[in-house]
């Protein structure tokens, strides 16, 4: 099979986004053409288009939409200004969708054309990133696991999907099966919108890689009884203190892990880390519809009058976490090789 070097999450058309919508997978996959900012705020906050470096790759060609769309209906700088800014917020708790509107918009004076050759760069150097992930977590986690092929847990969707089109998470996990060495893919479930089940467990299909869905209330116990050698996930922010933010029920996967001493490794392109925020208690924690929790497919679950409590991300904190894996290698988070120590302000 092999596909997952083909899936897109993100393309530009010349006049807007080309976006696998990812609401309605695995049961189709269709495309959204976006070509106007309200329809881009739409598709991000209703994670169409998800995923931190996916949603970088999503906001920098967002201002060439942003430029389009003000000069086909005459917008003022201000106008525009504003819109972009619309993107830029769209979802709080990724630092990378803010850093790719940010990383294009002093270009905007110089017109579409050079913002979208840098957006284009953006979407380049995720691709390679991705790549340099996989081979250094490939080789961290052999080094430190049993020679054999790994059973291997993994927490919402760090792949093709999430990214420009290879993946961090994943990415590290399709080297591993490339090199002979995974077994079994533990793939959990994911709230809010079963980003495990219906994304990762689709990507792995595509690929041929043997994977099991669990809830994500079973990863504690499947890792404690000794069922899984590694865990890997990615990242939405990661603090300079190495704390990391990352999909709800993502710290219960990294206390399992270090109550049964397996490594729990964090996969994530340097722009995801921010030296800006210093530890998680800073990271914004982004809280979604309560219908997400009180309804499932537009069926109310919970009894009419309960009030619901929905974040859509934990932070993991850095003592839990053994490895955070970036394009340009490996810091053993855990052990005090912390992202503001490895390039300090």
């Amino acid at each position: 099979m092999g596909h997952g070097h083909d899936v897109r999450a993100v393309e530009w058309t010349g006049q807007g986004l080309r976006l696998i919508d990812q609401t309605v997978l695995p049961h189709r996959l269709s495309h959204l053409h976006v070509q106007d900012v309200d329809a881009l705020v739409d598709a991000i906050q209703r994670l169409v288009v998800r995923g931190a470096p996916a949603l970088g790759v999503a906001g920098a060609f967002g201002v060439a939409i942003a430029m389009l769309q003000a000069e086909r209906e005459g917008w003022d700088d201000a106008t525009r200004d504003a819109a972009i800014d619309r993107i830029r917020n769209a979802r709080p708790t990724a630092v990378n969708l803010a850093a790719g509107v940010d990383r294009v918009r002093p270009l905007v004076p110089k017109g579409l054309d050079v913002v979208v050759a840098e957006a284009r760069e953006l979407l380049e150097e995720d691709l390679r990133g991705n790549r340099a992930i996989g081979r250094h977590g490939a080789d961290w986690i052999l080094a430190r696991t049993p020679d054999r092929p790994l059973r291997v847990l993994t927490h919402c969707n760090a792949g093709a999907l999430a990214t420009a089109g290879w993946g961090t998470a994943l990415g590290v996990v399709r080297e591993l099966y490339a090199r002979g060495r995974i077994e079994l893919v533990y793939a959990d479930e994911t709230r809010p919108l079963l980003q495990g089940s219906r994304l990762t467990a689709w990507e792995l299909r595509q690929e041929g890689i043997p994977c099991l869905v669990q809830a994500d209330g079973a990863a504690p116990g499947t890792i404690l009884r000794g069922l899984v050698d590694a865990a890997v996930v990615g990242a939405d922010r990661i603090a300079a203190n190495g704390d990391t933010a990352n999909k709800v029920g993502t710290v219960s996967v990294a206390l399992a892990c270090a109550e049964a001493g397996i490594p729990f490794v964090v996969a994530a392109p340097w722009s995801t880390v921010d030296l800006d925020t210093a530890s998680g208690a800073d990271i914004p924690i982004e809280e979604r519809a309560p219908e997400e929790i009180l309804a499932w497919n537009g069926v109310r679950a919970a009894p009419d009058g309960a009030r619901a409590f929905n974040p859509a991300f934990d932070v993991t904190p850095a003592r839990l976490i053994s490895a955070l894996v970036t394009e340009t290698g490996v810091l053993e988070i855990s052990a005090g090789a912390t992202p503001d120590r490895a390039f300090p302000r």
